[in-house]
């Protein structure tokens, strides 16, 4: 259940919980995050003393393990893999472009790798909602799960793309987590994520189970210190691939696995050229077989200021 389901069900009296033994929080990060502190207190609270609590995610920063540490009697920390990396099963790279074009590299791309089943991250529900009526405006077999939706809709959806009835299926952060979808070839990230620990959950979604899948980022101007913040977490520079016919107008700053945003160096500024009040000086038009006429190489004379020191004492 989620925390507050799992209340719920306590204060109607269907659910006992004296004789617990074990208390699993899946996805612990976001339960310690402080959305769900004051849930979990009141879950603590209906537990017995005596009891085992284990902790999942495929994420921990060190705020969250310090947290867990202070929550937990002498904990054990088992790690299957480094930290904070993204499996080695998906194959992960970037595709600069301008913002205005993402829609229409997304489908260009769509065509030309003949996708058939994709998972698609969009940042905003009113992104979702605009990507998927392009989509199904053009024929594309394509639907939306976003938190506006009622959570019945959201699973027809769901079915229907593990029926492979959907084809493209674009989703918030809702569906970042949790959510295993047998052998998902690919997924796109249509606008980078806001939290970085959220990027490694989506493309979790491919690549699971021992089968392996693609990643590709969309990525514009405006998300580079996004972008910047994933390769630092993940420890990995992504490689680039701009796409022919969609070179970006606004350069995407190169980035790498310290965290830094590398500036593109500044062209140096042209010296102005001197006379006539900063405008250069094109001298007199002469026409062929004249013979321009010097001009005068008068120096201008320095004035030299005068002191008057008094008389002058005679030898």
């Amino acid at each position: 259940a989620t925390p507050g389901r799992l209340i719920d069900l306590f204060r109607q009296n269907a659910l006992k919980l004296n004789q617990l033994q074990t208390l699993v929080l899946d996805e612990a990060d976001r339960m310690l995050d402080l959305g769900f502190s004051e849930e979990l207190a009141n879950i603590y609270r209906m537990l017995p003393k005596k009891r085992q609590t284990l902790l999942f995610s495929a994420t921990f920063s060190d705020d969250i393990r310090l947290l867990a540490g202070q929550m937990l009697n002498d904990p054990l920390s088992i790690e299957v893999s480094p930290r904070n990396v993204a499996a080695n099963t998906v194959k992960q790279w970037v595709v600069p472009v301008d913002k205005k074009r993402k829609p229409e590299l997304f489908v260009h791309l769509m065509r030309k790798g003949r996708w058939k089943q994709v998972l698609v991250f969009a940042k905003t529900r009113n992104g979702v909602d605009a990507l998927v009526d392009k989509l199904q405006g053009l024929g594309v077999n394509a639907d939306g799960i976003h938190g506006d939706k009622p959570q019945a809709t959201r699973q027809r959806a769901l079915d229907r793309f593990k029926a492979s009835d959907v084809q493209i299926l674009v989703a918030t952060d809702v569906a970042a987590r949790g959510l295993d979808i047998e052998d998902l070839p690919l997924v796109v990230n249509f606008d980078l994520p806001i939290v970085a620990e959220d990027y490694i959950h989506r493309i979790g979604r491919t690549g699971r189970a021992g089968n392996t899948g693609e990643a590709i980022s969309l990525v514009c101007a405006d998300e580079v210190n996004m972008l910047s913040a994933i390769e630092m977490l993940t420890r990995q520079t992504l490689t680039r691939k701009v796409e022919p016919d969609f070179e970006p107008e606004h350069r995407v700053p190169d980035t790498d696995a310290s965290g830094q945003v590398v500036k593109k160096p500044k062209k140096p500024k042209k010296p102005k050229a001197s006379g006539g009040g900063g405008k250069r000086n094109l001298g007199k038009w002469v026409d062929s077989g004249e013979v321009a006429p010097a001009e005068p190489s008068i120096k201008p004379v320095r004035k030299v200021p005068v002191f008057n020191t008094g008389p002058r004492k005679k030898k």
